[in-house]
């Protein structure tokens, strides 16, 4: 059995690496854990962003004993004067070695933009403009702004799949 640990309670974060592993390995078992990411509660930035996500992916190995850690962190970079949401992922071997995957990017609203700007995350922000309650745990930004086509779990799957390359192709990446 492949053991996998999510630093991070959200349900949608550890259906989305379940549904990833299932493809690749026969049997597997996905725990989650709250682990700190040691960055922004809203990472503003590529590069604090990709540290948020494997600061995740290495705390997780602090309480736990897993064949893979994985962090996802989401974030928000500028583009252009314009917000973009997206999120980095990093699987972490029990060995050291690391992947790294990228979900697509989006860009944000206006009245999103101009609540983050004020200071709020945007799981926050969603709630308000769409008058919903954590949705951020379930389809997330992408979700409400593709009226439900592309969920949050759908998008980091890519990103999961990115990540999980060089140890589906070890003679190709960690030579």
């Amino acid at each position: 059995m492949v053991k996998i640990v999510v630093g991070s309670r959200n349900p949608v974060k550890a259906k989305c690496v379940e549904n990833v592993f299932l493809r690749y390995f026969k049997d597997v078992e996905v725990v989650t854990d709250s682990v700190n990411s040691f960055v922004s509660e809203q990472p503003f930035s590529e590069q604090e962003t990709l540290l948020g996500a494997k600061n995740r992916a290495k705390e997780v190995f602090v309480k736990n004993n897993p064949d893979f850690g994985i962090g996802i962190e989401g974030g928000l970079e500028e583009i252009e004067k314009k917000l973009y949401a997206f999120a980095w992922i990093c699987i972490r071997a029990k060995d050291g070695k690391i992947g790294l995957g990228k979900t697509a990017s989006f860009p944000l609203p206006k009245r999103i933009e101009e609540l983050i700007r004020e200071g709020m995350e945007l799981g926050e922000a969603d709630d308000i403009v769409f008058k919903r309650k954590n949705s951020k745990q379930k389809m997330g930004a992408i979700g409400l702004l593709s009226k439900e086509v592309l969920g949050r779990a759908e998008l980091y799957e890519h990103g999961v799949i990115s990540a999980l390359l060089p140890f589906l192709n070890k003679e190709l990446y960690f030579i």
